[in-house]
């Protein structure tokens, strides 16, 4: 098959850009001809084009900065849409376009057309209508301005696509509220690195990276939503006043201000080579998220890396999460109300026994079921269906 997968975030920075990527390289490895369009992360005008991993990738200039860069760019959108109609793209049998922002959407719309191919729309966060515009820390004049813009291109296009691919449940539901029929969407979790990050044992972790060996250490990677950050701290606290050796080590840039507090260690940016060193120094992760629309909408691709490492995870029951843990041995659920959350984690902060099996038990998770291969098993079967339905 000539796959073409439109993506609206900005070239190697992470987000759903991070999920384009590893299901074009795992169909390139199946021998099919795979086309990645994206954004430039800083031309303004020129179109960038390379080869990486066997995938043709288009980088397309835009002149907005920010967030605003990623999805929303008039620049990026009509030299897109001039792309389609010269050509560029060539002559694809699947569109599979990742959210639906202007610069996502347009495209692959005109694209579906001019090459009459089906188009498979993916769906990896809940943006607008209540979702991650409320949550994010910013203005409410942003807020305002966004909002409707965001929840009506988030969802005018749903039933427009052939077939369906969502990251979570609650997705799958909205996308069912919308018109688009049950059997025509497939929930598409994300998929684990397990090649990049790989266990590594604690105290040769902590010697890489600087840490000391005797006090327990909890992990945290990636950024936070506004909410998040509050329950975050608030829980690590908690944790300090039953135990003051506990540590928070923060891997990466959690995008949000947080208190200088005691025992925070913030390691900052951390290259993907040297990301097992910080996570293998953790003794286990934490992930705890607000029960809010945002949060049961988008899946925390952090448990794939927690998995990855082979180390347990404390999480609140929200989302897919709930369901995860409760199918697999991956850590353990609790809640802030109660005080099960810190529980749970001096439960494991306790036994090295368990930790050492639940750690075991989810990297065997991130190499089996949740793997980019398992993912892009299912994702062929998909492109089948919508070329089966087309035809």
């Amino acid at each position: 098959m000539k796959v073409c997968l439109f993506n609206h975030n900005v070239a190697w920075s992470g987000g759903t850009f991070v999920r384009c990527l590893a299901l074009a390289r795992e169909l390139v490895k199946r021998g099919h001809e795979t086309t990645l369009v994206t954004t430039s992360p800083t031309a303004r005008w020129r179109v960038r084009r390379l080869t990486r991993d066997g995938i043709a990738v288009f980088e397309f200039p835009a002149v907005l900065p920010g967030r605003v860069r990623s999805g929303w760019d008039p620049v990026d959108t009509l030299r897109r849409m001039v792309g389609t109609i010269r050509g560029e793209f060539g002559q694809p049998d699947i569109i599979h376009a990742f959210d639906s922002r202007p610069t996502v959407i347009l495209p692959a719309l005109m694209l579906a057309r001019q090459a009459r191919a089906p188009l498979v729309m993916d769906w990896a966060d809940w943006w607008g209508r209540g979702g991650t515009i409320e949550s994010r820390d910013t203005g409410r004049l942003t807020r305002f301005a966004v909002r409707g813009p965001e929840t009506w291109f988030e969802e005018a296009f749903r039933k427009r696509a052939t077939r369906t691919t969502v990251i979570s449940t609650a997705l799958a539901a909205r996308a069912r509220g919308l018109g688009v029929l049950r059997d025509s969407i497939t929930v598409l979790p994300q998929g684990c690195d397990a090649g990049t990050i790989v266990p590594i044992d604690v105290v040769e972790a902590r010697r890489r990276c600087g840490l000391p060996e005797g006090a327990p250490v909890a992990g945290y990677e990636g950024s936070l939503l506004k909410d998040d950050a509050l329950l975050l701290i608030r829980l690590f606290m908690s944790l300090r006043e039953v135990d003051q050796r506990v540590q928070l080590l923060l891997i990466g840039d959690p995008g949000v201000g947080l208190p200088q507090l005691p025992g925070l260690v913030r390691a900052g940016f951390v290259p993907r080579d040297r990301l097992s060193d910080y996570l293998g120094a953790c003794d286990l992760f934490l992930l705890p998220l607000s029960d809010t629309v945002a949060n049961r909408g988008r899946w925390p691709s952090k448990i794939n890396d927690y998995m990855s490492s082979g180390r347990p995870t404390v999480a609140t029951p929200v989302g897919d999460l709930e369901c995860l843990f409760s199918r697999h041995e991956v850590g353990l659920l609790g809640s802030d109300h109660d005080g099960s959350f810190v529980a749970a984690c001096l439960r494991l902060l306790a036994d090295s026994t368990a930790r050492a099996r639940i750690g075991h038990n989810a990297r065997l998770l991130a190499e089996t079921e949740f793997s980019w291969a398992r993912a892009c098993d299912v994702l062929i079967g998909v492109y089948h269906e919508a070329l089966g339905a087309a035809s």
